[in-house]
């Protein structure tokens, strides 16, 4: 069976892909819509091909020639069934476009056994609302460039099911403080001063479930930690069909390596819980922090994210929206000469203020 499958519309042959509106999958051409479940089939055959030893080393390509060593690693060829064209994909791609056809395929082989996730997050927004919602986030800034203000700035927009890995744990969080309470009052003679002392102590038990940890080396950890929460109610199933007409990558860091990215937002997360409950101190100062983690689990998932990639001054810049949510984020350049004059009318503005507090108290 070949490694590349594409979605053919039944009723003519038209590549079909999954509509994040109708959350249901559409032919382009022709408009028929199908649900999921009549795609349910395909996967439950890739299921059964699991326990199939594949080879997948190596180049994968029916064209002649010789290749320096070297030269080929950690990329693979497919060949398209729409139109016969060569497809070069690197190790992590399970899902892209035909370069000369523009139809939607899928690298099955990225999403056999171990390989295959438990849930997936369907898209929910379109790459329409992703270029609003991108132009909503620089709108008002009023020390970025003029440039970024224009729609040619764009240089692409990619929706892209990014590998998460979703950590389950129990987390025993043990936290002391040094506090202190301050009372102050006076009499006719004197100003007087109370400060007392106190060693606070909190104990708790938490369950975290499905804490996400990005499984992409190309994607930053915190550019994809900026666009959360994603509603995990919303996860389904994993079926390649919903990775249709969209791009998708294969995880390229382990759940083993994930593991103490997980811990440190636990424990993160769990300190803050703690600190929320000390109330009623003039000051709170942590002294020591104990905690620790059992029973934890991990489930594979897709999550949807748009990227949109702009550069100014020979600079990228990466902007990230949660395509189910449509939260936005990204880092801005700054126009130093807009900034200058921003900091020169602050300047004269603060002098004024400065005269004329001057002149009233003198």
């Amino acid at each position: 069976m070949s490694d590349l499958k594409e979605y053919k519309c039944p009723a003519c042959g038209g590549s079909i892909e999954f509509d994040s509106h109708l959350q249901k999958m559409k032919c382009p051409y022709c408009d028929t819509e199908f649900e999921l479940d009549t795609l349910k089939e395909f996967d439950e055959q890739i299921k059964r091909e699991a326990a199939q030893e594949d080879d997948l080393s190596g180049w994968q390509t029916d064209a002649g020639g010789e290749w320096q060593e070297g030269e080929t690693d950690g990329m693979n060829v497919y060949t398209c069934q729409s139109c016969g064209g060569e497809i070069i994909a690197d190790e992590t791609t399970g899902a892209t476009n035909c370069p000369y056809c523009g139809n939607p395929v899928i690298m099955t082989a990225k999403f056999k056994g171990a390989l295959r996730p438990d849930l997936v997050i369907p898209f929910k927004l379109d790459k329409k609302a992703a270029k609003e919602a991108y132009y909503k986030h620089i709108k008002g800034r009023r020390l970025l460039p003029k440039t970024f203000r224009k729609e040619n700035h764009i240089d692409e927009i990619k929706g892209v099911y990014v590998p998460f890995w979703l950590f389950d744990a129990d987390v025993n969080a043990d936290v002391r403080y040094r506090a202190t309470k301050v009372r102050t009052w006076s009499d006719h003679d004197y100003d007087y001063t109370e400060t007392s002392y106190y060693s606070v102590e909190r104990n708790g038990d938490m369950a975290f479930a499905s804490v996400p940890v990005d499984g992409s080396e190309k994607m930053p950890d915190d550019l994809m930690e900026s666009i959360e929460p994603f509603d995990m109610s919303k996860a389904v199933d994993f079926q390649t069909a919903y990775l249709s007409g969209y791009l998708a990558d294969k995880y390229d860091v382990s759940q083993e390596q994930s593991v103490n990215r997980a811990h440190e937002r636990m424990k993160k997360s769990a300190e803050e819980v703690i600190a929320d409950t000390v109330r009623g101190y003039t000051t709170v100062v942590p002294e020591n922090s104990n905690v620790s983690m059992s029973g934890g689990k991990a489930q594979y998932a897709l999550y949807p994210v748009w990227i949109l990639n702009t550069t100014w001054k020979d600079t990228r810049y990466i902007f990230a929206m949660n395509g189910q949510t449509g939260k936005m984020t990204g880092d801005l350049p700054i126009d130093e000469k807009i900034y200058r004059k921003y900091l020169a009318g602050l300047t004269v503005v603060f002098t004024a203020i400065a005269y004329l507090v001057g002149m009233l108290i003198f």
